[in-house]
Order: structure tokens, then C-alpha cells, then sequence
């Protein structure tokens, strides 16, 4: 098999970007089926997001000395070239379509010795969240002078990324927020904690799914936040509603 950095795939940011774009033209003129229209505004928007976010992760990587993200052709905004496609992309895009739930994946293989500081392990960590809630708050600023269906979309999506950037600063491993901490923990901890890593999240996502009131206290927090940067929630609402045109 060829190395990640020299894999194809070159069309597909663009091909998504030219996708989302067509549907949110179709949004904003009110075309039928307006609501698969929003649902494709949606979900094309959090691919363009999801690799703006991995991007960061790799950018503040490189800056920080890490090198091995250029090798591994992370510099990019093609999905395709990132080191597990299926936990990044394809899985958190079906629990998003299914359950409303922005589930982080991770793709960015960084070498933290590699970092000039321990601190540069900490900012690559944040770039990612930190890059979901800088898209909020443009999504935000932008959807709330639209009052039509790429109004709701665009809406929706925001309150998606503020959502996303909140699940993803989460202190526990699997999480960025736990990445931000790691180079200042004790060993021992993390010695400890290094056979259950790979469940945590799935724990995160199966409270998430199935406690009341847990989904809703993050979905709160996005709320607040995209109120905060000037976001309509209700017209978020509508569209998250309208996103799931199935039961509309």
C-alpha cells in the first residue's frame, strides 16, 4: 500500500465544498426538497469543518516541530488522507445523521517528542477545538442575517461546531481536552488509564445516547455559547429539526 502523503483522493475537499455549495443555493431559493437540501448543507458543512479541524491539529503540529505530519500528507484538506478515515469521518458522520450528536473522531498521528516544548503538545490538542468554535461563531454571525432554509442550515451547523468544541474539550482521554492536559500529568496515571483509553469515549457517547437530560445539558451549553456570539438558536432549532427531513 502507498504512503498516506502520496495517496489520491485531491477532488474530494473540492467536490464536497461544490456539493454543499449547489444545496445551499437550492436552500436559499426554497427549492424542493428544501429539506434534504438543509440535511446536505448540514452534513457537507461538518465535513469542510471536520477537515478544517483536523488541518489545525497538523498546522500547529508542524509549527511546533513536528515535522511527521508533513511526511504523512496531513496538510491537507483531503479527508482521504488521514490515518483512520473511518473513526474521523465515516462513523461520526452516520451518529450525526441518526442522532444529532457532533461525535469528535481522531485522525492526526502526532509525534509529541518530536515538539520543541511540552506546551506545543498542549496547542495541538486545542487547535481543534479550538478551530470548531471559530467556525461557530462565523456560522452564527452569517446564519443570523438569513431568515430562510440556508438561514436554519447554516444555523444549525453553527450550533453543531459550538456543540462539537464543548464534547471535545471534555478532560477525558480519547478527547482533546484530555490532550491539553496529558504532557503534565503524572506517568503513573496514565499508565493506568492506557487499557480502558480506547472505551472512554464510547462510554462518553453511550451516556450521551441513552441518560436523560445528558445530550441536552451540551446541547444547552452550545446554546448559550451561540447566543453569546450573536446565533439565533431557534432558528438552529428549526434546523436541526428540518435536518432530519425523514421525520418531518
Amino acid at each position: 500500500m502507498r504512503p498516506l502523503a502520496t495517496r489520491g483522493g485531491s477532488y474530494v475537499f473540492p467536490l464536497i465544498l461544490a456539493i454543499t455549495a449547489a444545496a445551499a443555493v437550492a436552500c436559499a431559493l426554497d427549492a424542493g426538497p428544501v429539506n434534504v437540501w438543509i440535511f446536505v448543507v448540514v452534513i457537507g458543512g461538518w465535513l469542510i469543518t471536520l477537515s478544517l479541524h483536523e488541518f489545525a491539529h497538523a498546522a500547529v503540529s508542524l509549527a511546533g516541530g513536528d515535522t511527521s505530519v508533513r511526511e504523512r500528507g496531513y496538510l491537507t484538506l483531503n479527508l482521504l488522507r488521514y490515518s483512520d478515515p473511518a473513526n474521523t469521518f465515516l462513523i461520526p458522520l452516520i451518529l450525526l445523521a441518526i442522532g444529532g450528536i457532533p461525535l469528535p473522531g481522531g485522525a492526526v498521528l502526532v509525534e509529541p517528542w518530536r515538539l520543541r516544548h511540552r506546551w506545543w503538545s498542549s496547542l495541538v490538542s486545542a487547535a481543534g477545538p479550538v478551530t470548531n468554535m471559530l467556525c461557530g461563531v462565523v456560522l452564527a454571525w452569517i446564519s443570523a442575517g438569513i431568515d430562510n432554509p440556508l438561514g436554519y442550515a447554516l444555523a444549525a451547523l453553527a450550533l453543531l461546531q459550538f456543540v462539537a468544541g464543548i464534547l471535545n474539550i471534555l478532560p477525558i482521554p480519547g478527547f482533546d481536552g484530555f490532550g491539553i492536559l496529558e504532557p503534565y500529568l503524572p506517568r503513573e496515571l496514565l499508565e493506568r488509564l492506557r487499557p480502558i483509553r480506547p472505551w472512554l469515549p464510547l462510554v462518553v457517547f453511550a451516556i450521551l445516547w441513552s441518560v436523560d437530560g445528558a445530550s441536552a445539558w451540551l446541547f444547552n451549553l452550545g446554546a448559550d455559547l451561540m447566543e453569546t456570539f450573536g446565533g439565533n438558536v431557534a432558528q438552529a432549532a428549526v434546523g436541526l429539526a428540518r435536518f432530519r427531513f425523514w421525520n418531518v
